[in-house]
């Protein structure tokens, strides 16, 4: 028969031992059940010890009862039937199907743009520029003119013109004098720069345009024409264009060049030698 005892301590593992000790009997002659498991509590208040359930002796071996078992039943077995053969039944013969009709894709209209009209890429004249003149500026643009050329070891003849008030036209004239223009107008550019500078330092501020073989007139020309043909694409498109970096005499040829053409802007960004000219699509000026 089985019987057990109730045994507390400090610990499970002190309780327990506590138990074998009294029992006189080891740890694998019993089973152990915690009851209550040791609280320490705060400062030794609330403690609680621990307390378990020690059970010895032999366990009674439950009666086996016995399970009939039923016979099975049995089944008559029924005769097979022969299967039925399955006919085969005729294929159809796939029809080919006619190929399905492609989807034509819908083609918005879109609304119709206003084209600027043809430019006509006949020479726009150049303005006439009168007589040469013999003014205390003009004489200043000779001398110093005069004085680079020989330090290049260029010869060419000075001509000054004054088409406006405070705006002198320097035409130079000769054989071989290509070098002074350099790519797309650079060294013309720098040439005139410093002519403007020498004469302009004494007071009496004036514009300078030097020119050679015609250059200015021929590039002022080329860039009325791109401002045409770039205005037409920023109204069909509606989208606007960067032109490439120019100085500040061409951006004023662009500018003057579109500043009457309908559904189109100018302005410049960016700052000098890269400072370009940006020709933009304008609904209020249609």
């Amino acid at each position: 028969m089985r019987e057990f005892i109730d045994v507390t301590g400090k610990t499970e593992d002190e309780a327990i031992r506590k138990a074998l000790a009294q029992l006189g009997l080891d740890r694998d002659d019993v089973s152990v059940e915690v009851l209550e498991r040791a609280k320490s509590g705060f400062l030794g208040l609330g403690s609680c010890p621990a307390k378990v359930r020690v059970s010895y002796g032999e366990e009674e071996e439950p009666a086996v009862s016995t399970i009939s078992v039923e016979k099975e039943p049995k089944f008559e077995e029924k005769p097979q039937q022969p299967r039925k053969e399955k006919k085969d039944k005729p294929r159809r013969e796939k029809t080919e199907r006619a190929p399905k009709a492609e989807k034509t894709e819908k083609v918005e209209k879109a609304a119709p743009v206003k084209e600027p009209l043809p430019v006509k890429e006949e020479s726009i004249p150049a303005a006439p520029l009168g007589e040469e003149v013999d003014d205390e500026k003009a004489r200043a643009i000779k001398s110093f003119l005069s004085g680079l050329l020989a330090q290049m070891g260029t010869e060419a003849d000075i001509h000054v013109y004054l088409p406006e008030k405070s705006r002198y036209k320097v035409i130079l004239e000769g054989s071989n004098i290509g070098a002074l223009i350099g790519r797309r107008g650079e060294t013309l550019d720098a040439i005139q720069q410093l002519t403007s500078y020498s004469v302009n330092r004494t007071g009496g501020r004036v514009r300078i345009q030097l020119d050679a073989e015609g250059y200015r007139e021929k590039r002022e020309q080329s860039l009325q024409h791109l401002a045409q043909k770039v205005a037409g694409k920023v109204v069909k498109y509606r989208r606007s264009v960067t032109l490439e970096p120019m100085n500040a005499y061409e951006r004023h040829v662009i500018h003057t060049a579109l500043q009457d053409t309908p559904g189109v802007t100018t302005y410049s960004t960016g700052t000098d030698p890269n400072r370009r000219v940006i020709v933009a699509y304008d609904r209020e000026k249609r």
